[in-house]
């Protein structure tokens, strides 16, 4: 009985000593899960109980179910706004996910000015969202803007660029592209400089071309990476807000997003929050699908 009494106050001691000894990191991890509580799961679920309300400024909150959801269905610009999402989506893949990856290459055979240029492809990350739109607000100007500005001087025809229904879009990706293009680049950077030295120098002695080694060493040392950046891309170009809303407004039906939608919902035409909540819901729950089927399609690829 002594010696189980004794190994048992062994046992609670090393256990106190064990809490003691991690209290200062389950305070941090108190700290996270506070944080999260409060500004991501809290929103969430506030968000999905909105979204069978209707919620403004004139009346008080009212449980109206799935009409907020009929509503959605039977608005033209419901559609209008997905399509246009959809088309920004495949505009800014086609733009912006082959280029980082050439870009990447390109930097990883440069042999001077690495750093400079890695800084240069970098900056237009650093700079603010609303700062890199209105920057290209300039440029796109009909009037004085320095796009307009260079086709007059080369004595070519000018264009109205985010003025007009058949470039405004591409102008959207053109700003989206050249503002996210140097985190993708640098991702891609630090992968290739993980690739083993050896299978390029096997990949020579066998004679293989430039373009031979790009696309059987390269290519499929990066594949996983490559897989997570489509994914984290796709995601990102569907909650596109900024680009139109700075550069187009809310009403152009040429451009009008998902994103853009809901900001019109909630604060400009209708001031319903119920309305841009159920839009928001199917927002997430398209990505959420997607993502989930795309994770169980490459599962094995990568």
């Amino acid at each position: 009985m002594l010696v189980r009494s004794t190994l048992r106050s062994a046992a609670r001691t090393r256990r106190g000593r064990a809490v003691a000894d991690n209290l200062v990191a389950y305070g941090f991890m108190a700290g996270g899960i506070t944080c999260f509580a409060l500004f991501s799961w809290y929103p969430l679920v506030r968000g999905v109980l909105l979204s069978f309300q209707q919620v403004n400024f004139v009346t008080d909150p009212e449980w109206v179910g799935l009409d907020n959801f009929a509503a959605l269905f039977a608005d033209r610009l419901f559609w209008i706004a997905w399509r246009n999402t959809l088309l920004f989506t495949g505009l800014a893949l086609v733009f912006g996910y082959a280029l980082p990856l050439a870009i990447a290459v390109l930097l990883n055979e440069l042999r001077h000015f690495r750093g400079f240029f890695r800084i240069a492809v970098y900056l237009p990350v650093m700079l603010p969202p609303i700062v890199t739109v209105l920057l290209w607000q300039y440029f796109y100007d009909p009037g004085n803007g320095l796009f307009n500005t260079v086709l007059r001087g080369l004595h070519l025809p000018e264009s109205a660029w985010t003025q007009s229904s058949s470039t405004a879009m591409l102008s959207l990706v053109l700003v989206s592209t050249w503002s996210n293009l140097g985190a993708a680049t640098l991702i891609y950077l630090a992968a290739l400089q993980g690739i083993p030295a050896d299978l390029y120098e096997a990949a020579e002695l066998e004679g293989a071309s430039v373009w031979q080694r790009i696309r059987h060493v390269t290519l499929p040392q990066l594949r996983f990476v490559m897989l997570v950046l489509l994914l984290l891309q796709i995601v990102a170009t569907m909650q596109v807000f900024i680009e139109p809303y700075q550069l187009t407004g809310t009403t152009n039906p040429d451009t009008i997003t998902v994103m853009v939608l809901i900001y019109r919902y909630a604060f400009t035409v209708n001031h319903d929050f119920g309305l841009a909540a159920a839009m928001s819901v199917l927002l997430f729950a398209v990505l959420g699908l997607f993502s989930a089927a795309y994770l169980w399609l490459t599962r094995e690829r990568a």
